[in-house]
């Protein structure tokens, strides 16, 4: 799960659960779950993502450019101060998903977030991802505004490692007590039931995903979580003419 430098190109499906369950079984003839599914299930997945006063990171990734990029804070579970968490940046250009990610200790993240000063390097820092995101603070003035939560499973590809498929459930958010130790908890992001399918690939995907996908009629579409929250709450608080606008 600890992939600390990557490009790949990333396609998202929303099924339902009868659609999840098709899909899932269909893939294993090509596929197993990751080590740490085929542990466990599922494993719990928790963000915290940074944003100026006025949202501009978001609002501008809402925009569709052909550049964005977001800065956010990763655990798996439900953190304790001193557990280790991933600070990354994720950029996206032309389509290609560009993620950067550092390991640190739950309040050193917070305090390099809140300051835009370097924590004291230790061996499981990666040194050129913590310059970077200090230049990314230098240039924008963040805070915390929105916990994201979600159960996934993973599957890797048997012949290569460069195919990965995840698959998210029970998605929720808050915008209060945003600290990833306070607990696992809050609004459901989608309708119960939903599944985000996410096919991650370096290149183009192989000819037997692509048939596998059409014959079970599965179509891509543009769903980012961070997104998809922020609109949500925009609607939240406007006028039905409004509520059109961002549909």
């Amino acid at each position: 799960m600890a992939i600390e430098v990557f490009n790949r190109y990333e396609n998202k499906y929303l099924l339902d659960t009868e659609a999840y369950h098709t899909i899932y079984s269909a893939l294993l003839d090509y596929m197993e779950p990751d080590e740490y599914n085929r542990q466990h299930g599922f494993y719990s997945i928790s963000n915290l993502y940074f944003d100026t006063k006025q949202d501009s990171l978001i609002r501008t990734s809402l925009a569709k450019p052909k550049y964005k990029e977001k800065l956010r804070l990763r655990a798996y579970g439900v953190p304790e101060q001193d557990a280790k968490v991933y600070l990354e940046i994720k950029k996206k250009v032309f389509g290609l998903v560009n993620k950067r990610r550092t390991a640190l200790r739950l309040n050193e993240a917070y305090e390099f977030v809140r300051t835009g000063i370097e924590p004291e390097y230790r061996d499981y820092m990666n040194k050129q991802v913590l310059r970077e995101i200090t230049y990314f603070l230098q240039r924008y003035e963040l805070e915390p505004k929105v916990y994201l939560a979600y159960e996934r499973k993973a599957l890797f590809c048997k012949k290569s490692r460069d195919l990965r498929i995840t698959f998210d459930t029970n998605m929720r958010s808050r915008r209060y007590d945003l600290k990833l130790e306070q607990g696992s908890y809050g609004e459901p992001l989608v309708a119960e039931g939903l599944w985000l399918m996410e096919v991650k690939a370096e290149k183009t995907v192989p000819l037997w995903l692509a048939k596998l996908l059409s014959e079970h009629g599965m179509y891509r579409t543009s769903f980012s979580k961070y997104g998809n929250e922020y609109k949500k709450m925009l609607k939240s608080g406007l006028s039905e003419k409004e509520r059109q606008v961002y549909a």
